[in-house]
């Protein structure tokens, strides 16, 4: 699982209780898995048409950054499915888990599901090479 992106709890997301909003958590996944799916099939045609039960594990308060997991559960001719795991970035805690998201890519004209011609292992193989491009390019910082 690949943690991607990080987000402040703010005063604005929070619930009565004083700890983030389940809805606000909801809206964080959705859009943080679909980013994910975007670049994984390489469109930005996709539509979310699935998300599975939610189960939320442990809070997360004012202040807390919480970080997003991501992982390519499986592929289908036209659609993916993603597992989110979001957690507290300083305790490591998990704070709620969507295990499938299901994306459909849609043909931009015409609105209905389109192939988008990948399948898992060139996914898996594609997120490798990246990981090693990001490994191998080391910024120089000398002149700073």
């Amino acid at each position: 699982m690949r943690f991607l992106s990080r987000r402040l709890v703010m005063p604005n997301d929070l619930n009565y209780a004083n700890s983030l909003f389940g809805g606000r958590a909801l809206e964080w996944i959705d859009e943080e898995a679909a980013i994910y799916a975007i670049c994984q099939l390489e469109t930005t045609c996709l539509v979310t048409k699935h998300i599975s039960e939610i189960s939320f594990q442990s809070p997360a308060m004012q202040g807390d950054i919480v970080e997003f997991g991501l992982k390519t559960k499986s592929v289908g001719r036209s659609s993916i499915t993603v597992t989110c795991v979001v957690r507290n970035k300083a305790t490591k805690k998990t704070i709620c888990l969507a295990d499938s998201i299901v994306f459909v890519a849609l043909d931009p004209v015409t609105r209905l599901p389109m192939p988008h011609g990948k399948n898992l292992e060139s996914l898996e193989k594609q997120t490798l090479e990246e990981i090693r491009s990001l490994n191998m390019e080391k910024p120089d910082i000398s002149n700073l």
